[in-house]
């Protein structure tokens, strides 16, 4: 459970900072949603049935949870409590204000992105873990994937 809280914690503060990097602000939920997001599509490679999926699989499937995960979290943060999050209501085929088709390609163009960053965490995590608490558990021995091969698997249609 540690090592996800901390996988959780540490993709969450990335989305934060990215999206300040690009939006020029976020907001502290933010932090949560993002860290759900990528756990959850991080849990895609965990899984033995999507483990050898093609990565362009795995992105759709990462896309449509990281737009279910906002759709629910706009409907809660922005819709319920007013919190002015985000607001896509201007852009066209809009569910509620809170996801939109471009943004689901975004994320699409994005996920192996993610994919990679969760992999490498993950593989972080328990490599420190090994190292300083002698745990031998159940962790990644081999080294991630690349960036640059997640990409183009993902071109290639692998």
């Amino acid at each position: 459970m540690k090592r996800i809280l901390t996988i959780w914690a540490a993709l969450g503060a990335i989305y934060v900072a990215l999206e300040v990097v690009f939006r020029g602000h976020s907001h502290p939920a933010m932090l949560i949603v993002g860290g759900l997001c990528g756990v959850l599509v991080g849990a895609i490679n965990q899984t033995s049935r999507f483990y050898n999926a093609p990565v362009i699989v795995q992105a759709v499937i990462g896309a449509v949870i990281v737009l279910a995960v906002e759709f629910a979290a706009g409907c809660v943060l922005n819709l319920w409590l007013g919190l002015g999050v985000w607001d896509y209501s201007n852009q066209p085929g809009n569910v509620l204000g809170q996801i939109c088709p471009a943004f689901g390609l975004l994320w699409f163009l994005i996920m192996p992105l993610a994919i990679w960053a969760e992999d490498t965490a993950r593989w972080l995590i328990w490599a420190y873990d090994r190292a300083v608490y002698g745990k031998s558990g159940k962790p990644p021995d081999i080294k991630p994937y690349s960036l640059k091969s997640v990409y183009g698997d993902f071109l290639r249609g692998r």
